[in-house]
């Protein structure tokens, strides 16, 4: 098991010191194949779902109601949520079939400031376990823990009893080699400031003779500055994302509702081109850098990068959209008290095939939640199979039935 965790943050300093190897590293977080061609950036746990319900119901967020951890899913929704102040926790242990102290915890904190207003808090850890350091001669000379964290402020304004806007500004902190000298390079911890970009609006209506709440949604998360680890010539993009969501929730009766949701989350970065290789299959080099055969150079503007990511990819605009993801869920509740939740969560094999059901329960009780979900992959001897995820919600009174929140 030590010898694992080694080798998953060995390909992050790998990552950190070539990005020849980046692939590796963003396939042991997110728990790719890394034989397909996998799209990859600095910091990919900034994607990981970081709540039970949303992740029993296959990773979907846009566009479900709102709750303590809309800040990292959509932070417009905070704007309809039907609490004045509340505080959300919850813990993942991560990779648990590979290593037994890899684990990301999420706190979140929320308060309505007016009827149409609610700003909030979050700081997310990632905790990568105690990592064995070893000499030239394999003695041992200590112990690091690599560990990132993101710090997130949200801001989310009602518009209209329809409509809400909101924003999340975020600093992002990556300790991955400790300022440990690798291969001689010095390495140091790398820093960012992102910003996400939402709208949420629903609308009450019938369907079939029930109650019923459409909700549409978009985001754009994770836009901010390039990534580095050693030296600005070595910069890497952010897991910048767009995420468009819908749901669908119909009240049944006075005791059951069901909600159906789907989003689609595509990543604002670079596919990588197909570089061309020489008779040994080794790339080739001229004016110290690859010969690209197919596809863009990555290494161009930011702007162009990010927004010209939906057009660059080699094999046109089939590859575009295998680059889509697809989380669907469904979440049934009894009486507001109960909830039964199942999802699948779907990536294209060559973009990373990462394939899963989810389920999940979850249960309230006055002021108090609690939600588990688990994971199911559909290959064997996944990485992500076994993940378990935990969370307790502690809710204030509902807000006053003039602002403009959900039911």
């Amino acid at each position: 098991m030590i010898k694992l965790k080694f080798l998953a943050v060995s390909c992050f300093v790998l990552f950190l010191l070539n990005k020849s190897y980046a692939q590796t590293g963003t396939g042991v977080v997110a728990g790719q194949d890394t034989s397909r061609r996998v799209i990859t950036t600095a910091v990919p746990f900034l994607l990981i779902s970081p709540d039970a319900r949303a992740s029993a119901m296959g990773d979907v967020g846009a566009a479900t109601s709102a709750d303590g951890f809309s800040s990292h899913w959509n932070p417009a929704k905070l704007a309809f949520i039907n609490k004045e102040m509340g505080f959300t926790l919850s813990y993942t242990p991560w990779l648990s079939n590979i290593v037994s102290d890899m684990s990301i915890s999420y706190l979140t904190g929320f308060k309505r400031i007016s009827k149409t207003q609610v700003v909030g808090l979050a700081l997310r850890y990632f905790d990568l376990g105690d990592i064995p350091l070893r000499d030239e001669l394999g003695g041992s000379t200590g112990q690091f823990n690599p560990r990132e964290f993101e710090f997130n402020g949200t801001y989310s304004q009602a518009l209209s009893e329809n409509l809400s806007i909101g924003a999340n500004a975020k600093f992002i902190l990556s300790n991955l080699s400790g300022n440990i000298a690798v291969a001689n390079n010095d390495t140091k911890p790398g820093t960012a400031v992102a910003v996400d970009l939402g709208v949420y609006w629903t609308k009450d209506l019938m369907v079939g003779g029930s109650d019923s709440k459409l909700a549409l949604a978009g985001i754009i998360s994770n836009i901010g500055n390039k990534m580095t680890y050693n030296s600005s010539r070595n910069r890497d993009f952010l897991p910048a994302n767009l995420r468009l969501g819908s749901s669908l929730t119909m009240n049944l009766d006075p005791y059951n509702t069901i909600t159906f949701a789907l989003d689609l989350n595509k990543l604002m970065v670079p596919t990588p081109p197909i570089y061309e290789l020489d008779e040994n299959g080794r790339p080739v080099i001229v004016n110290g850098q690859p010969v690209i055969r197919e596809g863009e150079d990555p290494n161009r503007p930011y702007l162009g990068a990010t927004f010209g990511s939906f057009g660059d990819a080699p094999n046109g605009f089939s590859e575009e959209l295998r680059e889509v993801i697809i989380n669907f869920g469904v979440e049934y509740w009894y009486n507001k008290v109960f909830a039964a939740r199942l999802g699948y969560f779907y990536e294209n094999p060559e973009k990373g095939d990462r394939k899963y059901f989810s389920m999940g329960l979850g249960f309230r009780y006055q002021k108090f939640g609690l939600d588990a979900a688990y994971l199911v992959p559909q290959t064997r001897n996944h990485p992500l199979a076994e993940t378990l995820r935990f969370s307790l919600s502690f809710n204030f009174e509902a807000a006053d039935d003039e602002s403009v929140t959900e039911d």
